[in-house]
């Protein structure tokens, strides 16, 4: 276990233990309720941007009519596709895609939801972050229906109980305040059944840092996660 986890190679080749990981996050139950507050779901066309393992495109798939769900990482989408099948529904349709490339018709969906997936477009093209970030939203705005909604999805705080945004996302989060996006925040604290477990995944995706950040009480062990959520219609 290392202090600087690889996070591409965890989207590459780790989506089981990571599955793992997000599987025990908003025990709760904050997340759904937050963004049915924003836009009804039911009966709509939506697309998942970085769908990754699946959480959001599962969590949304008994509400909407059609849902989609894209990702660059073929290993992640089978743990997605796979999660999907066991669930019953048929009304989803899961595929490999950039998010500056998808490959959909213009206007064909209501919503466009992205959860912890648009920040490595920064994260990853940092002397260019800002020209990278336009082509995603030109892309969502090809995607979306007039006045569509896309809600973006993002950590405010790993370990922390009231918002810390990491340091390196900040200008991001200003530019989406600067594009007309609403904002809001929620916590969808982890929770582990025991310590070991704790450690082991915590330090797995965080870094053995984060261990210092485990709560432990009577009902388990918990991580603190602030989350937060911008959301735009889309003109």
């Amino acid at each position: 276990m290392t202090n600087d986890p690889d996070h591409p190679e965890i989207y590459r080749s780790q989506a089981d233990r990571y599955e793992a990981l997000v599987s025990r996050e908003d025990f709760q139950n904050n997340l759904l309720p937050a963004l049915q507050k924003i836009v009804d779901f039911n009966g709509r066309s939506v697309v998942d941007l970085g769908a990754g393992t699946g959480r959001l495109i599962c969590m949304l798939a008994p509400f909407a009519e059609k849902i989609w769900g894209f990702d660059q990482s073929g290993h992640m989408l089978e743990v997605a596709t796979a999660r999907l099948r066991k669930s019953g529904y048929l009304n989803w349709k899961i595929e490999k895609a950039d998010h500056r490339q998808v490959p959909m018709e213009a206007h064909r969906v209501d919503i466009v939801v992205s959860g912890w997936s648009v920040c490595y477009v920064v994260v990853d093209h940092p002397e260019t972050w800002q020209i990278e970030l336009k082509k995603v939203f030109e892309e969502i705005g090809r995607i979306l229906k007039p006045n569509g909604t896309v809600i973006l999805i993002e950590t405010l705080g790993t370990g922390f109980e009231k918002p810390a945004p990491p340091e390196h996302l900040l200008a991001y989060y200003a530019f989406l305040r600067e594009n007309g996006f609403s904002e809001t925040w929620i916590r969808t604290d982890y929770r582990f059944e025991t310590i070991e477990l704790a450690r082991t995944l915590s330090g797995f995706f965080f870094g053995e840092a984060m261990q210092e950040k485990l709560i432990h009480d009577e009902r388990g062990i918990t991580l603190p996660e602030c989350t937060g959520i911008w959301w735009k219609r889309w003109q």
